[in-house]
């Protein structure tokens, strides 16, 4: 069922809104998130909508450079991030192309996580 929530980070500096149909979160075993703990679900590019500037955010970019980290420049929490863009590889391997968003579902309000299906990515055997 399609619902919004409303999202900040610890501190409140980072205010957002999303529409989704939180039927899963995704947990990825790369050496960033898996130190991070985020349990990220995907949305559309529209059903985001931010109430913080993103120039207030602070950007980390790390690895193939195409991913984008946003983090909260004051508590450090990350609400939400852009997804890398797929390799040549991984293209050749069946990964789809995503250009939305992904939510930090820990960040967002009145939650239950203990009740949303895990799904593993096993981002440590990405090249």
């Amino acid at each position: 069922m399609q619902a919004t929530y409303q999202g900040s980070c610890h501190c409140g500096n980072t205010r957002f809104e999303v529409d989704m149909e939180l039927d899963h979160v995704r947990s990825c075993d790369c050496s960033v998130c898996r130190r991070r703990g985020a349990l990220m679900h995907r949305v559309p590019t529209q059903a985001l909508r931010l109430h913080t500037p993103l120039s207030a955010l602070t950007t980390y970019v790390w690895h193939t450079g195409t991913a984008k980290d946003y983090f909260c420049a004051e508590c450090g929490i990350l609400p939400f991030r852009r997804p890398s863009v797929p390799s040549k590889k991984e293209l050749a391997a069946g990964v789809q192309p995503f250009s939305g968003w992904a939510v930090n579902v820990r960040c967002l309000e009145g939650v239950d996580l203990d009740a949303i299906p895990v799904r593993r990515i096993a981002g440590s055997k990405l090249p």
